[in-house]
């Protein structure tokens, strides 16, 4: 029997893949206003394929869940009616389509935040400046609010809430982001959580937090149209954990009981933003336990995307960069053509044509 590639069809849950490329959640900060713009439509639509599953770009949950300019929510009635016909044009190409549900806490400063305050998170402790990649632009971050105890179930309502929203704009599902040193993580790992309440202290507690918002995710729109990404090895945003593989096998288990269709996880090659490190991790024992479809993303080209898929390691292959820069990328890897070379710099402007539409075709090459 022939092993699998990542041309090979897969049903995940109710939906039927013809292949398993999926499109990374990326962030493209040209959400003007904190909506969804009608450029996004031809974005999407241009990586979207009969029986292909996208992933949206991570998108807010509450006024209180930025931290970066220009990134889209899903909190209000314009916002939701702007996801509408972006989700009608990949559903026209026969795609999937997720939208990646998200709260950064205390990656974010006062501009961001409701009235000027204080960013939420699990700690009061702050984050040290950060030197963007140009090497000139420093990101600076509030001292956070910690987030009282009887405050939670409200941001665990928020992403309840956004789950309903996603789907009234046609959505098939959605991604919890619990990955990346954004607020889910800020409770999953014990060098941000310092809490004494029961959302701190021993793993069980420090994931509370994270199963109690897959609960209320779940419970509003079913658990087959839920996914949730990972990130247990990564220390992105100062969020490291003295035994992420612990923290990876208990989550993979403690999802189990709540059904949800996937379980995407960061591979702990990518520790640093970027940038692959060796390591004796691996994300086999998550693998494992986990009885839904297991999803792995960091870094991955054509040959290891197969080698994973054919060895069984994974179900399905998140890709990022790879896929802004050749929007046909399943077809360029089917044929196992060349590809187009990402544009760093053109990552994160507003621009809503550069580094964004421009990237050509197979086709369109001469």
């Amino acid at each position: 029997m022939a092993k699998a590639t990542l041309i090979t069809p897969y049903k995940m849950g109710r939906f039927n893949l013809s292949h398993r490329i999926v499109l990374a959640p990326l962030t493209r900060q040209r959400s003007f206003g904190n909506v969804p713009q009608p450029h996004a439509i031809l974005y999407y639509a241009q990586r979207a394929s009969q029986g292909g599953l996208l992933i949206a770009e991570a998108t807010s949950v509450s006024d209180t869940a930025h931290g970066y300019p220009f990134t889209p929510g899903i909190w209000t009635k314009e916002q939701v009616n702007a996801w509408k016909p972006i989700v009608d044009a990949v559903h026209e190409k026969g795609g999937i389509f997720f939208c990646q549900i998200w709260h950064v806490g205390r990656v974010s400063n006062y501009e961001f935040q409701p009235n000027g305050q204080a960013p939420i998170s699990s700690t009061d402790k702050a984050l040290k400046p950060v030197v963007r990649a140009n090497g000139v632009d420093v990101a600076t971050f509030a001292p956070p609010r910690r987030l009282p105890t009887e405050e939670i179930a409200m941001v665990v309502n928020d992403f309840r809430l956004a789950a309903r929203n996603a789907i009234e704009a046609g959505f098939d599902g959605v991604e919890i982001h619990g990955a990346h040193g954004y607020l889910i993580e800020q409770f999953l790992k014990d060098k941000v959580n310092d809490r004494k309440d029961r959302y701190g202290g021993s793993l069980e507690n420090r994931c509370r937090f994270a199963l109690e918002v897959v609960e209320a995710v779940v419970d509003e729109i079913g658990a087959d149209r839920v996914g949730i990404r990972l990130s247990p090895f990564a220390a992105y945003c100062e969020a490291g954990d003295s035994n992420p593989e612990a923290l990876g096998i208990y989550m993979a288990n403690a999802l189990n009981k709540y059904g949800i269709v996937y379980c995407h996880m960061v591979e702990p090659r990518m520790a640093t933003v970027g940038e692959k490190a060796q390591t004796p991790y691996s994300l086999l024992p998550m693998r494992r336990a986990f009885k839904g479809t297991f999803m792995v993303a960091g870094g991955y080209d054509r040959e290891e995307g197969n080698e994973v898929i054919g060895s069984g390691y994974a179900d399905l292959v998140a890709y990022g960069r790879l896929f802004l820069a050749n929007p046909d990328l399943p077809r360029r890897f089917e044929l196992n053509a060349p590809l187009n070379d990402y544009k760093r710099e053109t990552f994160y402007v507003p621009d809503p044509v550069v580094g964004y539409t421009d990237y050509p075709f197979l086709d369109s090459i001469a």
